[in-house]
């Protein structure tokens, strides 16, 4: 069984109190929609969770060590590019599609801070938080792909047209993602969209589902 949930910033308790009536299993994976946080300064709460007896897998949010995350392994994995964090941990490589449970995820991680004036370059901000021109051209080849059609779409932020929804004006700086994702909603064909970033549980165009505290599962 899949789940789908919003930014954990490395809160260890916050995570296990929004999973913990799931009754997971060994076969049952937890996707997080970007702000992963566990790979940062301190690793104490990662050891926690390699001990945990089910699956995470997560796209990549702006408040990520990017400096850490990209010195693990990358594995080809259910179709698509990952890091390999731990036996039962997965970052989905932003720009790729994956198989899972017979179910295709187009994975887009990635979002610019609004914060980034308080925050310390390699210290608690990474300018890898914006995806590079090679990503957005994994993206696009993945999804020409797969036909412009997969099931679900995972991201960090949302399309433009749900900024304005929320009643924000994208920041300047991440107008090309935000502008590339409006293009997705627009051009691909899909059932359901997950995205997190913004710490509320809401729905904006339509059928883009921004989580935090909510944990979906894919039936």
């Amino acid at each position: 069984m899949l789940y789908i949930t919003g930014d954990t910033h490395g809160d260890y308790n916050d995570f296990i109190d929004r999973t913990k009536k799931l009754e997971l299993t060994p076969d049952d994976t937890v996707i997080i929609c970007g702000d992963f946080g566990f790979i940062f300064i301190d690793d104490y709460f990662l050891t926690k969770l390699v001990k945990l007896p089910w699956n995470i897998a997560f796209v990549d949010g702006n408040h990520e060590n990017f400096d850490k995350l990209e010195r693990y392994p990358v594995e080809n994995w259910n179709g698509g590019k990952v890091h390999r964090i731990a036996k039962n941990i997965v970052h989905l490589m932003r720009g790729n599609v994956f198989s899972i449970e017979g179910k295709t995820f187009f994975c887009m991680g990635g979002a610019y801070s609004i914060d980034k004036a308080i925050r310390r370059e390699g210290v608690s901000w990474w300018s890898r938080e914006s995806p590079s021109n090679e990503e957005y051209r994994t993206a696009s080849a993945s999804l020409e792909k797969c036909g412009m059609t997969v099931d679900y779409i995972l991201t960090h932020n949302i399309p433009e047209k749900g900024f304005y929804e929320l009643g924000y004006c994208p920041d300047m700086h991440d107008r090309e993602l935000v502008g590339f994702l409006q293009w997705v909603m627009e051009t691909v064909s899909f059932k359901e969209w997950y995205a997190g970033h913004f710490h509320i549980d809401q729905t904006v165009c339509g059928k883009v589902r921004i989580l935090y505290g909510d944990v979906v599962p894919l039936g």
